[in-house]
């Protein structure tokens, strides 16, 4: 929806534009210099109402979907640290990288996946 009121405002303008300009041709008339500032004032508008924030600050969910390359077995993990049992609730992603932090003694590192060769 977004896109296509931008590309009808975009029109709007572009037309106006020419509407103005056309209007100091010889074959103009001055009744097209009001036309083309309303068409312009009209595209503006609709430029200005469509890409104005709606949200609050805290009303955004994000959904984060990691795809895992070939086929993945589900191993248990353990902390390097400690050796305490990890689980998906202990993985975080901060940066587009994959964060794990061990609920037993809060050290965190990141996961790195080791080459299949």
């Amino acid at each position: 929806m977004k896109i296509v009121v931008n590309i009808i405002a975009s029109i709007l303008i572009f037309f106006g534009v020419l509407f103005i300009w056309g209007a100091f041709s010889p074959n103009g008339s001055t009744g097209w210099i009001p036309v083309g500032l309303i068409s312009v004032a009209i595209g503006l508008a609709l430029i200005f109402f469509i890409n104005r924030k709606k949200s609050a600050p805290g009303d955004q969910n994000v959904v984060v979907k990691i795809d895992l390359p070939g086929n993945m077995t589900m191993e248990s993990m353990k902390c390097r640290s400690c050796g305490g049992v990890l689980s998906a609730e202990n993985i975080t992603l901060s940066n587009g990288a994959p964060i794990v932090t061990c609920p037993y003694c809060k050290t965190t590192y990141q996961i790195t996946e080791e080459p299949k060769w």
